[in-house]
């Protein structure tokens, strides 16, 4: 199918911003090379290994961005979770499943507390810098007693450049 061209839309366009610039308004977007990169945030969606199907179905977020002063500022939140539960939770090298290790001091991460309707969030500043490539992970763990059971990982994708 041909592509069609719209002269009107561009000329509306072309006088819009020329209407913009005869008011004193630059451009609606600059930016600056000097600013700080502003796709440089890793996301993750967590939930459940499906192992634990029909047992507990947590879902949530995680993000890891750089926090300033060479640290990381990583964050979590879950949903559907047992209300009341405490779960540990750090971000590790590798992949879920594939753990090569927590990334940064465990003592950096505290503990997620559920509140009653099943949600828990967390923060935590990680004393490196944020990593501009590799595989990464979070995990949360079923209780402080219980670290080896993992109840919520997600992989991290790195920012796109």
């Amino acid at each position: 199918m041909p592509a069609h061209r719209t002269p009107g839309l561009a000329l509306a366009a072309a006088a819009l911003a020329a209407s913009l610039a005869a008011c004193g308004h630059g451009p609606a977007v600059e930016v600056n090379a000097a600013d700080a990169n502003l796709n440089s945030r890793w996301h993750a969606s967590v939930a459940s290994p499906r192992t634990l199907a029909g047992v507990v179905q947590m879902t949530g977020l995680a993000t890891m961005a750089p926090a300033g002063g060479g640290k990381t500022g990583v964050a979590i939140s879950l949903a559907n979770a047992t209300a009341g539960g405490v779960h540990p939770w750090q971000v590790h090298r590798g992949q879920c499943g594939v753990d090569e290790g927590v990334w940064g001091a465990p003592e950096a991460y505290e503990a997620m507390k559920v509140g009653d309707d099943g949600r828990a969030a967390a923060e935590a500043t990680v004393s490196l810098p944020s990593p501009a490539g590799g595989r990464y992970f979070v995990s949360v763990q079923a209780s402080r007693e219980n670290p080896g059971l993992v109840v919520a990982c997600g992989n991290l994708a790195p920012p796109t450049l």
